[in-house]
């Protein structure tokens, strides 16, 4: 893994680019930018089917073995941090069935599972995304930020099939199974595991806002989300043309003995008592009382850079 050296793409002139590092945007065109997205277990690539073992700390040697279920999440407001430690936002293109933009906002929904295999689900869907694309000015680039997420200003949007009133990306009738709850808005998450030799033969991490409330939540009306639940994270060194960012299953679930379920909702959904919440929460990074990031991110374990 290359994690020491700054980069600049080639799409302007070495002169352009070195102008708009330095805060002036000149006539330079803009750089395309293109973050992959990678399921892995530990150190290896996995996908719906794939057999996955050293699952949690159940107590069989070598860990539980299973299958993915889903493995699905939003990521929001991305920005590209320059060589002055600037962040810079990455602006995507059209609105599409993954994509959307809305205000100061950019969310994007990654979905690595096609239903097959373990993944055949009703609520699971045949196309993927592995990638988000967009452009930034022209500069050199040293790392990333990005949000595990739907910003608040449209997570609790309408969430029927009426897409004037709801992008694509975050539209139940497009995205089945992303809905959380009314007052909740959407799954940040939604990462799954299955074994139908387990107790509870599946294991779900939904991760989502909880303790919303407003005047009419059917109605999309939420005033404030007590735990907004949205992972806010990066990396100070990422090359996007030959590094890619990894989401690692095996070490969410490492905490947690994924064949049974302690109690509450199966897995964890982000309840404040779920017994399978806190070893969840810890690796995310994320305050199970109050929703928020611990720190800056940096620690959490589920998401790490590794090279394409």
């Amino acid at each position: 893994m290359k994690s020491n050296q700054n980069w600049t793409w080639a799409l302007a002139t070495v002169a352009a680019a070195t102008v708009a590092a330095c805060g002036g945007g000149g006539d330079a065109a803009p750089q395309d930018v293109s973050v992959s997205f990678v399921a892995v277990a530990g150190a290896t690539p996995i996908d719906c089917s794939s057999s996955l073992t050293g699952l949690g700390t159940d107590p069989t040697p070598g860990g539980a073995a299973g299958g993915l279920r889903d493995l699905r999440f939003y990521i929001s407001d991305v920005k590209l941090v320059n060589a002055q430690g600037q962040e810079v936002p990455l602006s995507l293109g059209a609105d599409d069935n993954f994509n959307a933009t809305a205000g100061d906002h950019a969310v994007t929904l990654v979905d690595l599972e096609d239903k097959t295999g373990t993944c055949v689900d009703s609520n699971n869907t045949e196309a993927t995304n592995t990638e988000i694309k967009g452009t930034v000015p022209a500069g050199t680039y040293t790392g990333i930020r990005m949000t595990l997420g739907v910003p608040f200003e449209i997570n609790h949007t309408d969430q029927t099939a009426d897409l004037s009133q709801t992008p694509a990306v975050i539209n139940n009738a497009v995205n089945p199974g992303m809905a959380w709850s009314w007052a909740g808005g959407r799954k940040f998450a939604k990462i799954e595991v299955t074994n139908s030799t387990w107790t509870s033969p599946v294991f779900n991490v939904h991760l989502g806002s909880t303790g919303c409330t407003g005047t009419n939540p059917a109605a999309g009306e939420v005033d404030s989300c007590a735990q907004p639940n949205r992972v806010n994270f990066g990396f100070t060194a990422f090359n996007p043309a030959t590094q890619q960012v990894a989401v690692d299953v095996q070490a969410l679930l490492a905490g947690n003995n994924v064949t049974v379920n302690g109690g509450g909702a199966i897995g964890c959904m982000s309840g404040q008592t779920d017994p399978e919440c806190p070893a969840v929460f810890e690796r995310l990074r994320l305050d199970l009382a109050t929703g928020a990031t611990v720190g800056d991110g940096s620690s959490q374990q589920l998401f790490k850079v590794v090279s394409k």
